[in-house]
């Protein structure tokens, strides 16, 4: 294959501070390259660099001629006066009928969210998702050597990041993309960049790959190192838990990672977590009452909805755009009173709400006064940790705690605002979109930290991976003034999605990768991305159920032990029942779909 651009001993600054050094590398024909690394750890910077919109100190930057290059950042800008139409088609030279009658091209302006932009649209009215939508519409629907993408996932929900990475997939052009979407990821790419202390560590694989070869790194990394080899290994543990290995490629020493985890606990006790979360809480958390929601103009999102919030309940919410779920969540917060019904809130219960908007931190102090602002220690877990302690775990080291709150990029306001939400020392958790502007390292800190919090937990958010690591069930709001549950997560809402669209649409619905048939379907025509796909819901079930099995057993356990307590017994049954049905749907699936890939 021929390399298609290149870095040789390339460097750069901004100020004293040396993001890129010395750095040489190369992107060949057909390869698909993830880029991750610490917030402002030179990602952007190394992008820039390779697609020639910044210019190196030293070193050189070569293409092959005629290279065929499109770079969407995360700047946003599109040309004054223009419309969507201007932007995303007008490029294209072709006529409306051609383009209208091109199903490669109808199906990204669908797939992106075009479409419910709407084409006529003036880009000054744009909102700053759509404005990064219809940037990256233009670049998708050119026909490509090379496409650069700068956190392309950011404002899509979790159907638009499965589309993209399906139609990303199929691409013939070479990709280079930076992301967080952990899940985007470990689909795409073929390999990853790690830029890391001004150099770019290269590895083969995706998400999975990169987490097996840090874990070796840190295996052989010195005493000093034990903090992060610790989080590796943690992280590596839930990867590999109950399911074969998920690697693409095992060029790494999968023995030596094996004994990494070996004596790695689960990621948490549920069991002994609920019991304290109910301790803490009581019976009654947050409840609603017969709730209609509605939007301020008084459009109905949610009618007649009863739901009880059950002490250390870890509950993933997602739904399709407008569907409610930031209303709901300023509902359960207190914040936004239901049009009619009730909510009802436990005495003891303690709100930690982190909202999507920076308007709540205190630009006038400095990151560490903002954090002791809220409390100077607190207990997670079984550990007491200071301010510092906190707000180093996610990504302030002691010398950028002195930095004013108002000098910090966007990045760095989300981990502060989650900071002090945490330092609040909440009972219940709210949380929309947390994993915004976050990098991998960070999301993982987070999740440790989640691991071992006693509370009520509901999230918003397209990252699938936070969704499974975190929450243990998945609701949904499809739009229909429903609040539905998912016994099969966010794989059941895709295809649950997916039917509601094929019923909708004037004729047969096209099989895209994301459709798989299931017992008593049609035969559907099949390719490389569809038997990828079917293959990871496989290994996803699979960790599922072994999940579930877990919980029975440690169900039936918990039951012999409250042969005493009548209301515990009816408590645990009806939880059992719940995991017993559960666990039929996902193995009921797996045999679906591993009839299809036989």
């Amino acid at each position: 294959m021929a390399n298609l651009i290149n870095l040789e001993q390339v460097s750069k600054s901004f100020g004293i501070k040396p993001l890129l050094d010395a750095v040489s590398l190369g992107v060949q024909e057909g390869e698909r390259i993830g880029v991750v690394g610490l917030n402002g750890g030179g990602k952007t910077t190394m992008l820039e660099v390779l697609a020639g919109l910044e210019s190196p100190d030293s070193g050189r930057v070569s293409a092959v001629g005629g290279l065929r290059m499109a770079v969407v950042t995360q700047r946003g800008v599109l040309p004054a006066g223009s419309t969507v139409a201007d932007v995303v088609l007008a490029p294209l030279g072709m006529a409306e009928h051609e383009w209208a009658g091109d199903a490669r091209i109808r199906s990204i302006l669908a797939g992106i969210g075009i479409d419910s932009v709407g084409l006529d649209r003036g880009v000054e009215g744009l909102s700053g998702g759509e404005r990064r939508r219809v940037a990256l519409a233009a670049a998708l629907v050119q026909d490509l050597d090379l496409l650069v993408l700068d956190e392309p996932t950011n404002h899509l929900d979790v159907e638009g990041v499965q589309w993209l990475a399906e139609h990303l997939v199929g691409r013939r052009s070479a990709l280079v993309v930076v992301t967080h979407d952990r899940w985007f990821l470990d689909t795409v790419a073929n390999r990853t960049w790690e830029v890391v202390g001004g150099k770019v560590e290269s590895y083969e694989g995706g998400y999975n790959d990169w987490i097996f070869a840090r874990a070796e790194r840190s295996r052989q990394a010195d005493a000093s190192e034990e903090r992060r080899r610790n989080l590796a290994r943690k992280e590596l543990a839930w990867l590999r838990r109950g399911a074969p290995a998920r690697t693409s490629k095992p060029k790494y020493r999968i023995e030596a990672a094996e004994a990494l985890i070996a004596d790695v606990p689960p990621p948490r006790d549920n069991v002994a977590l609920a019991s304290f979360a109910q301790r803490r809480l009581g019976k009654v958390v947050i409840e609603l009452e017969d709730a209609r929601l509605t939007t301020p103009d008084g459009r109905e999102l949610v009618h007649d909805l009863t739901w009880r919030l059950a002490p250390g309940e870890r509950i993933g919410l997602v739904g399709v755009n407008g569907s409610g779920k930031t209303t709901l969540l300023r509902t359960l917060a207190g914040e936004l009173e239901p049009a009619s019904g009730r909510r009802i809130q436990g005495q003891t219960v303690k709100i930690g709400w982190l909202r999507q908007e920076l308007d709540d931190l205190p630009t006038d102090m400095r990151v560490l006064e903002a954090v002791k602002d809220v409390a100077e220690r607190i207990t997670l877990g079984d550990k007491e940790i200071s301010a510092g302690q906190l707000a180093e775990r996610l990504g302030f080291t002691p010398a950028r705690q002195r930095t004013p709150v108002g000098d910090l990029s966007g990045g760095e306001r989300r981990r502060l605002q989650l900071t002090r939400v945490l330092m609040s020392e909440p009972n219940v958790l709210l949380l929309d979109e947390p994993t915004n502007d976050l990098d991998i390292d960070t999301l993982q800190q987070l999740e440790d930290i989640l691991d071992g919090w006693a509370g009520t937990m509901v999230v918003i958010s397209h990252d699938r991976y936070l969704i499974e690591r975190l929450c243990d069930s998945t609701w949904a709001l499809f739009g229909d003034g429903k609040l539905t549950n998912l016994p099969g997560g966010i794989e059941e809402y895709l295809r649950r999605r997916e039917a509601v669209a094929a019923m909708a649409a004037p004729g047969p619905a096209p099989v895209t990768a994301a459709r798989i048939g299931g017992a008593g379907d049609p035969a559907v025509v099949r390719d490389g991305a569809a038997d990828r796909a079917a293959r990871k819901e496989l290994s996803r079930l699979e960790r599922q159920v072994a999940k579930l099995d877990e919980r029975e057993t440690t169900l039936h356990t918990a039951l012999a032990e409250a042969a005493t307590d009548p209301q515990k017994l009816q408590q645990l049954d009806a939880e059992l029942r719940a995991v017993v049905a559960e666990k039929e749907t996902a193995e009921e699936r797996w045999m679906e779909l591993a009839a299809e890939l036989e």
